[in-house]
This record gives structure tokens, sequence and C-alpha cells, in this order.
């Protein structure tokens, strides 16, 4: 297959191309179902859920169908395999306006930018069209639920314990212990955000230039799912999910 990069300067996300295809049903903010049958999952993306019938997922599934039901879609790839729900991960661009459709849901602020991405131009492009929306307040962004949560608030980062969060602060150690680094928003580790990073993947955030040890004392934007053990933590696992603030 031909690199669709080469095809369309738009976007630097996606691998490859795909087969096209019509989009007979949209499920959420972020999956939809084509006319061969195949569930597709908008890659790089966090949406609000549908499920539990909250405004801003259904507001999300809203635009998304707006958009792509009952239209021709392309598709690049973005994983080598399914999803464990067997849903096929991948860019989709509307066939007739070549527009990224992830561009259009983050500018809008109906999704964020996700934890797993991978190219460090694709992250760069899509976190510019976040910051569209997180800039104007709007959307998720003017939501207390879904907007950047300090990484002090204790009680709120609990609260949102198995959800996708963006939290923001400042960097108060590093600290390892184990295989593990621990990097403290918090004097106390128990009373803040403590952001996880395995040992075995220091070089790729150093590689990245989000080396652990000099990330304190700086001011972090981290993206991901929050666990609460002994304190609210989220596993990094890849260096998109930490940005440093003053670079923005």
């Amino acid at each position: 297959m031909l690199d669709a990069r080469a095809q369309d300067g738009s976007s630097r996300c996606g691998a490859e191309a795909m087969s096209a295809g019509r989009v007979v049903r949209v499920i959420d903010g972020r999956s939809f179902v084509l006319d061969d049958g195949r569930e597709i999952r908008l890659a790089s993306l966090e949406v609000a859920p549908v499920s539990d019938m909250s405004a801003a997922g259904q507001a999300a599934q809203a635009v998304l169908t707006s958009m792509l039901a009952g239209r021709e879609i392309e598709l690049r790839s973005a994983a080598a395999a399914p999803d464990r729900y067997g849903r096929t991960l991948a860019y989709a661009f509307t066939a007739s306006e070549r527009r990224p459709v992830a561009h259009a849901m983050l500018a809008t602020g109906h999704a964020r930018v996700g934890a797993q991405i991978g190219d460090p131009a694709c992250v760069a492009e899509l976190l510019s069209r976040e910051r569209v929306a997180r800039t104007a307040k709007i959307g998720l962004w003017g939501d207390p639920q879904y907007g950047i949560m300090d990484a002090g608030n204790l009680a709120g980062l609990v609260a949102a314990r198995g959800r996708f969060t963006v939290v923001e602060g400042k960097v108060a150690s590093v600290r390892e212990s184990g295989g593990t680094i621990y990097v403290n928003f918090g004097r106390r580790w128990s009373q803040a955000l403590t952001v996880t990073i395995s040992k075995r993947q220091e070089r790729i955030f150093s590689n990245a230039g989000r080396s652990p040890r000099a990330l304190e004392n700086r001011r972090l934007r981290v993206r991901g799912w929050v666990e609460v053990r002994n304190g609210p933590r989220i596993e990094a696992s890849r260096p998109e999910q930490i940005e440093l603030v003053e670079a923005n």
C-alpha cells in the first residue's frame, strides 16, 4: 500500500491507506459501523460515554453523526490488529473533502487527545487542534467534569477513579523504587497526583525529551486513566501522555 500521507498533506496521522466505506450507523462519539459490517473506532481520541446518557456523550455522538452518517469515508491504519472488542482502530477522513474527522472533533471540544498515539508529528497535530477548544473553553473543556483538573485536587482525583482525565500541576519530586519511577505532584504523595513510569520505559521518555529525572519542579499536563492506590495515580506508558506546559 502507498503511504497515505504522501497522498494527502492535511494530516500526519495514519501509516497506510485502508479501504474506504460508507457509514451506516454511529455508535458514539468515536465509533461507527460501515456498510461492510466493520466497526471502526477513531484512533487517538477519548470522548464522553453515551452509556450513562450524559449530555457530553450525546453531543459527541450527534456531531459525529452529522459529519459521517450515510457518507463515504477513507481510512488510514492506526494499529496492526483490532482492539479487544474487535473494532478496527483507524483515522478517518471524509471522502469528498478529505477532512480529518479527528481534527473536527477536537477543535469543537467534543473529544480529547488520547494516551496512545506514537508518531510525534501526529501528536503535535492533534494537540494543536485540542488547544483551540481548550483555550476557548468550549465543549468538554467548559464542563468541570472533563476540564483540566489540578494535580492537588485530591477529592476530584479520587472521584475520577477509572476515568480518562487531564491533570495539570508542578512536580514536587521524582523518586525511584524497585522498577518504578514516581513523579510526585505533592510533598505528601498520598495527597496529590503521582505519575508512575516503568523503569524499563525510561529511555523512551528520555528520547522524547521527557526524561523523568528532569521533570522535577516542572509544570506538566498529564493525561490518562486515574487509579487510586494509596493516593491517586496515572500510569504513563507513552511520552505523549506528558506535556511540558512551559513549552506550549
